[in-house]
């Protein structure tokens, strides 16, 4: 099979099996599969991008994947494929079902030494499988899938491909399962993780137990506790007898603490995921049979007003910080809005500041809580938000060091989907203040903590971002931040938020030790 045909059968396999987004870097070894997605998009039948970092490709098909439209990214050989591998850890973390496709030589040329030629069948490790295409047909599963695709000379079309139509692939639920009730009586709370999803809502609230919900969860609605995290660190966490988990939980010691501790059960409704902990699986639905002692969920809504209202006054006392900032592109988010969320402080800043959203308001907010890295979080974001429906109100929060790590996220070219509504917004205490709130923040290593661990980068963000001609605004209070958030310009815009973090040490173990 010539490298033109192989190719155009792999983008129609990616077609049927649900692709409707394809990121190409160029390259040379992969052209056939460039010029087959070319044709492909031109017939209509999926969505073309194209990007010259491949680290940027694969996020920003993790995004795009992420946000409800299944992407593929398609690379050339050797170190280009290397580039890829950050996003494709996040996506196997992650549950993430994108397709990784890449150009590789034919069978003869291994192991010779030729150009550009490296072993690329299992280049991502035992955790996600290679199929290594050579002439045979391949079909693509529902989940992460590499495929490596054996291309020789000549690697350029004789003739355009016109594709006709591709059966898609459809996964049907075969039966309902029955669901198990829980027994009431255990002191009982649930916990939410990243992308748990509004069951542990409707649960929380059936039972009358106390929501534990991080903000990428799915479940920060309704009854969900706002300052959780803190109260973990009460005699209201010593009385918790069960918990009932749902998603990744990734966010906080305390909450880990709670799911290790003897004499804890945990139930877990996600046991595809290995935990570091005993649990009990729960793999189907579950319910219980009407509502618990109500003093019990009344003791943790009274203890979360009152810590809610001694925080906001501590952070309102402390100037303009990156807890205001959260707070703000939290109230940003109208109904429908979709927010990203970076890794290191952001997440952690809005989980304290966001209070729950009303069930039924379709806020969507995401982050990649698979590795919980710092790279690639401007292309997924912008993945995200082409993922969504046109006319939405797309946010991104994150750090200047996430900012900077992937500031080529913004090189488009002239001709490639843009998102018509995106507010980036940074952060920016130049440096990593995550750092300082941890063991190497403690005043016995201050010696090297701003070469090793603070980074201050001093990086114009303004300039940074009008070499890629994206429009920039730099606000230093919470006023001015507000108001660019309620004017967007439309298209990708960042908006630099200008923070201090000399004190946030300090502020950090000052939240930490509030008490109801």
């Amino acid at each position: 099979m010539s490298a033109t045909s192989l190719a155009r059968s792999v983008i129609t396999a990616l077609v049927a099996g649900g692709v409707r987004e394809v990121v190409v870097a160029p390259g040379s070894r992969n052209a056939p599969l460039a010029f087959a997605a070319y044709d492909a998009a031109e017939a209509g039948v999926l969505r073309l991008h194209t990007r010259i970092d491949e680290r940027t490709a694969g996020f920003l098909a993790l995004g795009l994947t992420k946000g409800g439209s299944r992407a593929a990214v398609i690379c050339t050989s050797g170190t280009a494929v290397a580039n890829l591998h950050p996003a494709v850890l996040e996506a196997h973390h992650a549950r993430v079902p994108m397709v990784v496709v890449t150009a590789d030589r034919p069978v003869r040329l291994r192991g010779t030494d030729a150009n550009q030629t490296t072993d690329q069948v299992g280049v991502f490790g035992p955790l996600v499988p290679t199929l290594d295409v050579g002439t045979e047909p391949v079909e693509i599963g529902s989940g992460l899938v590499h495929l490596n695709v054996q291309l020789d000379d000549p690697l350029v079309p004789e003739d355009r491909w016109v594709p006709g139509l591709v059966e898609q692939e459809t996964w049907e639920e075969t039966g309902v399962r029955a669901a198990a009730e829980i027994a009431l009586g255990p002191r009982t709370v649930v916990v939410a993780g990243d992308d748990a999803g509004p069951r542990a809502r409707s649960l929380a609230a059936a039972a009358g137990w106390p929501l534990l919900a991080e903000p990428s969860s799915g479940a920060r609605t309704g009854p969900a506790l706002r300052t959780y995290r803190l109260l973990l660190a009460t005699e209201l966490a010593e009385q918790v007898e069960r918990v009932v988990l749902f998603g990744h939980p990734t966010l906080s010691r305390p909450v880990q603490r709670l799911l290790s501790r003897p004499g804890v059960e945990v139930l877990d409704t996600h046991p595809e995921w290995r935990r570091p902990y005993p649990v009990t699986p729960m793999p189907g639905p579950i319910a219980v049979a009407g509502a618990d002692n109500p003093a019990w969920l009344a003791a943790w809504q009274e203890a979360d007003a009152s810590v809610s209202r001694q925080l906001d006054a501590l952070i309102d006392a402390a100037g303009f910080t990156a807890y205001h900032v959260a707070g703000a592109v939290s109230r940003a988010l109208p109904v429908g809005g979709h927010l990203l969320v970076g890794a290191s402080n952001p997440i952690r800043d809005l989980d304290l500041m966001a209070t729950a959203y009303d069930v039924g308001s379709h806020h969507k907010v995401v982050a990649n809580r698979g590795l919980s890295g710092i790279d690639g979080t401007v292309s997924t974001a912008i993945g995200a938000a082409l993922a969504r429906r046109p006319g939405n109100r797309n946010l991104a929060l994150m750090g200047d060091v996430t900012f900077l790590h992937d500031a080529g996220g913004l090189v488009l070219g002239p001709d490639e989907p843009r998102p018509d509504n995106l507010t980036i917004v940074v952060a920016n205490d130049d440096g990593g203040s995550i750092f300082s709130t941890l063991e190497q923040g403690a005043e016995e290593y201050a010696h090297a903590y701003e070469r090793l661990f603070g980074t201050p980068h001093h990086v114009d963000l303004a300039a940074l971002c009008q070499a890629s001609r994206t429009p920039h605004w730099r606000v230093d209070s919470l006023a001015e931040l507000e108001h660019a958030l309620s004017v967007p310009n439309g298209g990708i815009e960042v908006v630099e938020a200008v923070v201090d973090r000399s004190r946030r040490r300090e502020l950090d173990l000052a939240i930490r030790a509030l008490r109801p």
